[in-house]
C-alpha cells in the first residue's frame, strides 16, 4: 500500500470525527516577570493583553525594517507567558526575544524538552484529561485546541486523545495546512516575508494596539493599501512542488510568482500548493514550470483552499 492509500482514509475520517496532530517538538517558551505583558507587547505585531488562560493569539515577531522573524502563538496563565513556534526557531528567537530584554524585569525560560501539546481540529469534541491545559487556537484556521502537559505526560495525553480523534501524522497535517492555506517558515515565511505579504495582517497584526518593533514599516503598508505580492492557493490537475516558478500563459519568459509548498489535496482531488504571486498578475492565467523546463496549468485562487 502507498502512502497516498493509507492516508486517503484517514483524511476522511479525520475530517468525519475530527483529528489529533502532536505538535510537541515544536519550540516552547515561559516568560515572566512583572512586566512580560509590557514587554512582550513592545516585541510583537498583536495585542498581547488580549491573550488569557482560555485562547491563545498569534503574533509576528519583526525586525525594525518589519520583516519575519518569526510567528508565535502566545497564551496567559496567572504568572507567565507561554510561547511556541516551529521546530527551527528554536535558537534564533530567543535570541531575538532576549536582545530587548534591556530595562525590564522579565525573564525568557526554555521549557521544549518539559512540555508537549497536541492540537485537536474540528469536528472533535474531547474530554480533557485530568491536569492537561486547554487552550482555544486557530493553528489550521478553523478553532481548534491545544491540550498542553508535562513531557513525561506525553505518551498518556497520547492515547486519551487518539481513542476519541484521529491522530494524524506530520505528512497529512502538512495536507491540511497547505488546504487551510497556513504558511510555514522555511517555506512560505523567511527572514525576507513581510507579514501582510502572507496574510498575516488578517490573523496576527493588531493595528491599533500601540507601538513594537517594525510598526513603523507594517503601518507604512497599511496605508499603501497593497503589497507587491501575496500568498494564494494553487491548483492543478498535474503534479506541483515547491521551487515552480509561475508564468503568464501568454508569456512564459515573464515570472509572476513561485510555489512555495506543494502536495496531493484529498478535498480538492487534484494537486494544491501555496505560492506568491505579484501584483499585477491577478486573473491572468499562469503555468507553472519546473526546473527542468516542463510546464502545467494552473488556477490560482484565494485562500482557504478547502474551507
Amino acid at each position: 500500500m502507498t502512502e497516498h492509500d493509507a492516508l486517503a482514509p484517514m483524511y476522511a475520517e479525520a475530517r468525519n470525527r475530527g483529528a489529533i496532530i502532536d505538535l510537541s517538538d515544536r519550540a516552547k517558551w515561559r516568560v515572566t516577570g512583572p512586566d512580560r505583558v509590557r514587554y512582550l507587547n513592545g516585541q510583537v505585531t498583536n495585542d498581547i493583553r488580549k491573550a488569557d488562560e482560555r485562547t491563545a493569539l498569534e503574533a509576528c515577531v519583526t525586525t525594525a525594517k518589519g520583516r519575519l522573524s518569526g510567528v508565535i502563538n502566545v497564551s496567559a496563565s496567572p504568572t507567565f507567558l507561554r510561547l511556541d513556534a516551529e521546530a527551527e526557531l528554536r535558537g534564533p528567537m530567543a535570541l531575538r526575544l532576549e536582545r530587548y530584554m534591556i530595562a525590564d524585569d522579565v525573564a525568557l525560560e526554555d521549557t521544549t524538552d518539559n512540555e508537549c501539546i497536541f492540537h485537536s481540529l474540528p469536528p472533535a469534541s474531547l474530554v480533557c484529561p485530568d491536569g492537561v491545559e486547554v487552550r482555544k487556537t486557530r493553528r489550521f484556521v478553523k478553532e481548534g485546541f491545544d491540550f498542553i502537559a508535562p513531557r513525561a505526560e506525553h505518551g498518556r495525553l497520547l492515547a486519551d486523545l487518539s481513542s476519541q480523534a484521529v491522530l494524524i501524522p506530520a505528512s497529512l497535517a502538512e495536507v491540511l495546512r497547505i488546504e487551510a492555506g497556513v504558511p510555514k517558515w522555511g517555506a512560505e515565511l523567511t527572514e525576507e516575508t513581510l507579514p501582510p505579504e502572507a496574510g498575516l495582517d488578517l490573523t496576527a497584526i493588531d493595528y491599533h494596539k500601540g507601538c513594537y518593533i517594525g510598526q513603523e514599516v507594517i503601518s507604512r503598508i497599511k496605508s499603501v493599501g497593497h503589497v507587491n505580492r501575496a500568498l494564494m492557493g494553487i491548483m492543478s490537475d498535474s503534479a506541483l512542488a515547491a521551487g515552480m516558478t509561475l508564468h503568464p500563459e501568454s508569456d512564459r519568459e515573464k515570472q509572476a510568482g513561485e510555489i512555495t509548498s506543494a502536495a496531493w489535496s484529498f478535498g480538492l482531488e487534484c494537486w494544491a500548493g501555496l505560492g506568491y504571486v505579484k501584483r499585477g498578475f491577478a486573473g491572468t492565467a499562469l503555468a507553472a514550470r519546473s526546473r527542468d523546463g516542463a510546464t502545467v496549468g494552473v488556477k490560482v485562487l484565494d485562500l482557504p483552499l478547502v474551507p
